[in-house]
């Protein structure tokens, strides 16, 4: 072997032993790891949930906006009717149907809200990982995965949620602990 070939070779080599040594982090977007997301995601919501007293349901920090129940009702409907869009399945209820229901109390939401994450979490469990790759027009105007449907659909529960801290804080409560791991 003459020099420049045994360089490349212990180059190589050495690159191949580096890599043996390391461990491989988890891609963000495995299926498991979206699962324990909305598991966590689903714990969070429902601190939430229990943190405002029964009253706070009905609070709305502005005549416009929607009550806390409402909001949290809206992020039911959107699990429900997003992640059926997302994986290309009928959503067992209608369009904006729990927000318009008129059982807006502490039990019946967080029965619904909380119904809604196993909704999501027991149909992408149901997928296997090169379905979660497949294409996906969502909402009949958006080219992506499913996997990236998915996502958004995340981001959609997060971002009401998120809405609701200001709602427990009008109602005098602490929010709970931001729940990230």
């Amino acid at each position: 072997m003459n020099t420049k070939n045994k360089r490349v070779w212990l180059v190589a080599m050495a690159i191949l032993i580096s890599f043996s040594f390391r461990s491989v982090p988890k891609p963000a977007d495995r299926k498991d790891v979206i699962i324990a997301a909305w598991e966590r995601a689903k714990a969070y919501t429902k601190e939430y949930l229990d943190a405002i007293p029964e009253s706070g349901y009905a609070l709305k920090p502005t005549p416009e906006m929607r009550s806390f129940a409402e909001q949290n009702l809206h992020l039911a409907d959107a699990n429900y009717g997003l992640a059926s869009a997302a994986i290309a399945i009928k959503s067992p209820f209608g369009l904006g149907e729990w927000e318009k229901t008129g059982d807006k109390s502490k039990a019946n939401v967080s029965k619904v809200v909380l119904a809604s994450y196993d909704f999501v979490i027991d149909q992408i469990r149901l997928l296997s990982e090169a379905e979660l790759d497949e294409p996906i027009k969502m909402l009949g105007s958006f080219d992506m995965s499913k996997r990236i449907a998915l996502a958004k659909v995340f981001e959609h529960q997060v971002h009401h949620r998120g809405q609701t801290t200001v709602y427990l804080r009008l109602a005098g409560v602490k929010p709970p602990q931001e729940k990230l791991f």
